[in-house]
Order: structure tokens, then sequence, then C-alpha cells
């Protein structure tokens, strides 16, 4: 069997990228021929199409992409499997979608949004993102490398750490749990500091402003520590093992793929009782998912080039459609307290993380469930 992998390759440290990067070294160990290109260029998918000739293309991102990663595959008469992320609402290609013999999904959260928006059900499997336990495993505070991390961010060795790793802060939920620590702040006695990573951009230059003013509004500005730089998934495991408790109450999130990396890193995070976390935290075992505090529901969405419609294209709902989500910041609250104070519970947590990380997210693990769901589907004989 022969397999095309379409993403952003060569891969960057983005989610989609690794998602694919992932899912082709898991084949390649399984004895699977694959390729990987990027999904934008015409001329290098159709190179590919004519000397490789695969039996599949599975082309990775969300509806949107659909020329690049379905359309132009099936131009060519080749088999397109588009594996897809979640980006609030389905705007478009429903028909073409709906022609498809497989569409795979990263969580039952978002085959859920693309049935809601007009996607057939009976097409759709889920494929949850995979990681290299390998490299993500839990590094003691010792060592020197996690040492080297506290220190470079200032962080004293009897501090708790809290850490969220996002593109910007907001889409990742910590305004919510800054609120969450400014309720507690008074009833814990533990020195503590929230490390908030972003990638440097323009929208993060605008939302860090933002979230340093929360942060001073609050009262706890001193203990938020904002890191825009660029770094490398060589990096993350470190950072990850660095923290104490891993805050991801994402606002948008179809799968989680740093949530589950904290937790291979031996973290308890704390997510959100919503979206792809529900498939990715075990509430109580491996983290805490707080109450969802509120919907945000549209009846109007302008969008433009980005979604490739004309500028100013106007979509009206009806009813409302829910968006995005927000955590209730007195849960987290109530979550963090907990965290904070009960290491015993903390190591248990991430132990208990370390263990599902490896039995159900691993890429290998994935990889065979990918094979799993093109032989259910008559895709593939092997």
């Amino acid at each position: 069997m022969k397999v095309l992998l379409l993403y952003d390759y060569p891969p960057p440290p983005g989610g989609l990228a690794t998602q694919g990067d992932y899912l082709r070294k898991g084949l390649r160990e399984l004895g699977v021929e694959v390729r990987a290109c990027s999904f934008k260029s015409a001329f290098e998918k159709r190179w590919n199409y004519l000397w490789f000739n695969p039996d599949i293309v599975v082309g990775v991102g969300y509806w949107g992409h659909t020329p690049q990663i379905v359309l132009h595959p099936m131009q060519h008469d080749k088999v397109a499997i588009p594996w897809l992320v979640a980006d609030g609402v389905v705007l478009d290609y429903q028909n073409i979608l709906n022609t498809l013999p497989l569409i795979l999904v990263t969580s039952n959260w978002v085959k859920e949004r693309f049935v809601r928006d007009g996607i057939k059900e009976e097409l759709i499997d889920v494929l949850p993102v995979g990681l290299d336990t390998d490299s993500f495993i839990p590094y003691s505070r010792e060592d020197e490398r996690v040492k080297a991390v506290r220190k470079s961010l200032g962080i004293d060795e009897d501090e708790m750490m809290i850490l969220t790793i996002g593109g910007d802060a907001a889409s990742k939920g910590t305004r919510e749990v800054m609120e969450a620590l400014s309720l507690i702040k008074s009833e814990i006695h533990t020195n503590w500091k929230y490390v908030i990573k972003v990638w440097p951009q323009q929208r993060t230059e605008i939302q860090n402003r933002m979230d340093i003013e929360l942060a001073e509004s609050l009262g706890i500005l001193n203990n938020i520590i904002i890191k825009e730089d660029i770094i490398s998934r060589d990096f993350v495991p470190f950072l990850l093992s660095a923290c104490d408790i891993y805050a991801g109450p994402s606002r948008l999130e179809g799968f989680g793929m740093v949530q589950v990396e904290a937790n291979a890193c031996g973290k308890p995070v704390l997510g959100i009782k919503a979206m792809g976390l529900l498939d990715t935290i075990i509430d109580g075992e491996t983290g805490f998912l707080a109450r969802v505090g509120e919907e945000i529901k549209v009846e109007n969405l302008v969008v433009g080039e980005e979604h490739g419609f004309p500028p100013k294209t106007l979509f009206h709902f009806d009813p409302p459609k829910v968006i995005d989500y927000r955590a209730d910041s007195k849960d987290l609250a109530k979550y963090l307290k907990i965290l904070i104070e009960n290491e015993k519970l903390r190591k248990e947590m991430g132990e208990k993380g370390v263990k599902r990380a490896r039995e159900v997210f691993d890429y290998r693990v994935v990889a065979k469930q990918f094979l799993s769901i093109l032989k259910k589907r008559g895709l593939c004989n092997e």
C-alpha cells in the first residue's frame, strides 16, 4: 500500500504539521510505503501522483483546505481522505466532503461539529493525534536541562510553576486561568508563578498587552511570566517537565495536543469539560475538567479571504451556532487550589497521564488505528 500525506511539510513546530509528521513516522515504522509533501505545492503533489502513484492521499488540515487536500488529488483520479480539525463551524465544501469514502477527524467533538454542519455521520471516523512517547517523557526536576528551564524563567526551587503553551494566550484559556488564580491568591500559601509561553506574531503582541493589563487589574502581575519566543519541539518536553501543573482550558480545542504531551511528561492537566478535551483528559484521573462557564454563540459571522471567500462575506445562522467556549473561573480556581496543595495527587495524576499517553496516543498506536480504519472501510487490504 502506498500513502501520500499532504500537510505543512517540511514540518514547522505547529500542531497540524506535527500531526501529519507523526502519522508518516508511524506508517513508515509499520512498513507502509509513505511519502509527504506540502499541501500547498501543486507541482510537487502532481509529481508524486505520477511516479509514486499512491493508493490514497491523506491531507491534514481543516475544511478550508479542501481545495488543496481533497479537490486537487480528486482531479488527478486519486482517493482523497482528509484528516480534519475543527474551526468552530464548517462554512463550505459539504457537497464535496459528502462524496468521499472516509473523513478522519481528531476527536468525537470534531465529529459532532461536522455532523451538525451538514457532513454525513457515516463517513466520519475518529483518529486521535499521535505523539512520540520516547521523547515526551517525565524528566526529573533534578535534571540539569529542567533546572536550566526554571532558572532561565527566574523561578525559584520552592515556587510552584503553572504553565500554558499556545500561539497566543487567550485562545488557550489563560485569561480564565488568571481570573481563577486571582480568586485563590489569598488562600494558597505556596509561592507560585504562572508561565505563559506564546509564539511571536502580531496578534500575540496585541493579546500580550491585554493580558498584562488583566493581570495588573487582578493584582497578580508579579506572578505572571509571559514568554514570547520561538522554540523547537526538542525543547518542549523539558519545558513541560519544569512545570508542576499544565493549565489548558482552551476556548476552541479539537484535540488538545499539548495537554496530551503534558500528561506524557507526567503532569496533571487542567482543562475544560468540552470539545476534544473530553477525549484526551480523563476527568479526575489524568487531570481536572472545569465546567463550561460560557458558550460563545453567533448569529452572524463575517469571513473573508482567509476562509476562501470574498472579503466581508456574511453568514447568518438560525439557530445561532456555538463557535467556542469559556471555562468557569470559579471551577478552575477550585481545581487549581486542589492541585497546588496536593503534591501526592499531582504525582498520581501525572503517572496515570503517562500510562494513558503511551497506550492511546503514541504515534505507533495511532498509525495502527489508521490502518485498521482503512481496512474496515475496504480501503486497504494489507
